[in-house]
């Protein structure tokens, strides 16, 4: 994926803008933009939208500490971005916004889930640890998909300001 300098700069004021917009929000735990940065940034950009997904997520270990928890953050995020690619480019509008908020909401839902293989491998958990851990973590997950689900309002006017600067990068 080749990308030239408007893109760069783009995407890593975009990247920088997701791990901001993520420490702005810490005070509500499981309350951020990501989902709707990253649905939307992939419904314009495509493949490259890896490209501020991992800004983001260098920069997070980079000013928050590289540690064991982050090393889910090197696929958790690549797996919405994933759902987002698998849907079709062009849809009703109503039916675009709908699907972008279930797949947000998924991803919160889910996010323990997803984050627990990483866990069982770093502390040797089993498979009964594993969905321990996994259920444990379920009442946190609930908040991360409603709170998904209703920073989802959000993507489509986000796709309509990326489509904008997309057009400058050309």
């Amino acid at each position: 994926m080749k990308i030239n300098l408007k893109e760069l700069a783009v995407f890593s004021v975009l990247g920088a803008l997701m791990y901001v917009s993520k420490q702005l929000l810490e005070f509500l735990p499981n309350f951020h933009l990501l989902a709707a940065f990253i649905v939307s940034s992939t419904v314009v950009f495509r493949q490259k939208a890896l490209y501020p997904i991992y800004v983001f997520v260098f920069l997070t270990g980079l000013l928050n500490g590289f540690n064991l928890w982050w090393v889910p953050y090197l696929y958790i995020w690549t797996v919405l971005w994933g759902l987002a690619m698998l849907l079709p480019k062009r849809m009703p509008t109503w039916l675009a916004g709908v699907l972008y908020i279930v797949i947000a909401g998924l991803h919160g839902f889910a996010y323990g889930a997803l984050y627990a293989p990483a866990q069982a491998l770093m502390f040797h958990l089993n498979f009964e640890q594993t969905i321990a851990w996994i259920v444990a973590e379920f009442p946190f997950d609930i908040v991360h998909g409603i709170s998904n689900m209703l920073c989802g309002l959000l993507i489509l006017p986000m796709i309509a300001a990326f489509r904008q600067a997309q057009k400058l990068t050309h």
